[in-house]
């Protein structure tokens, strides 16, 4: 069931019931965007019609994004981006505890799968990455720590992510990357986009 509901005084707030169904809106919702969407950003259970109000009609827009219809999200080969990380993380051996395996398996297992952003967050650059394992059920440090380094590649809950720079946080670290998901020189600045697809490569076999 779509939620429409208003979001300050230039936005509309779709409200859905789960992931899969925000990327499934997200991917027909962002086909033809309706006039004056300046952006159309999704989360967990939500997609956010940001609008610029001298230019949009809420109403009209409202029944639009009522009226879509949401699709499987396609992808093409050349969207697969590589993303070389060193297995060394700090929490390496207490998530691969948590999901009852050995750390060269919880390694495969990072890797031989195809993760997907499903939506950005948390600080620029911060790619919510889900793959098609529904297993992936990581519980998040139970004291955040105050800095956690810029490449950081980490798990929470079903989620994989990969800190774009030096922050607080509470996700588990599995290892490290040296690739920059977020950089102001680059156009676009983020490298981990809503839709993009990613395969961790194991770079000790690389």
């Amino acid at each position: 069931m779509i939620r429409v509901r208003p979001s300050g005084t230039a936005g509309l707030l779709v409200e859905l019931e789960n992931l899969d169904e925000v990327q499934a809106y997200y991917a027909a919702a962002t086909e033809q965007p309706a006039p004056g969407v300046l952006d159309i950003v999704p989360a967990a259970r939500t997609v956010l019609f940001v609008l610029d109000p001298e230019v949009a009609d809420i109403a009209a827009v409202g029944r639009i994004a009522h009226a879509v219809q949401p699709r499987p999200v396609q992808q093409r080969p050349s969207d697969l981006l590589d993303i070389p990380v060193t297995y060394d993380g700090d929490d390496l051996g207490d998530v691969a505890s948590a999901l009852s395996c050995s750390v060269e398996e919880l390694v495969q297992r990072h890797t031989s799968q195809e993760w997907t952003v499903a939506f950005c967050g948390f600080a620029p650059g911060f790619g919510y990455l889900t793959s098609s394992d529904d297993n992936w059920k990581v519980p998040r440090r139970k004291s955040p720590r105050t800095k956690v380094p810029t490449g950081s590649v980490a798990l929470a809950g079903e989620f994989s992510g990969v800190y774009p720079r030096e922050s607080p946080g509470g996700w588990q670290l599995i290892g490290r990357t040296t690739v920059s998901t977020f950089d102001l020189e680059r156009d676009p600045p983020a490298l981990l986009r809503p839709n993009t697809r990613v395969r961790f490569v194991d770079a000790s076999s690389a």
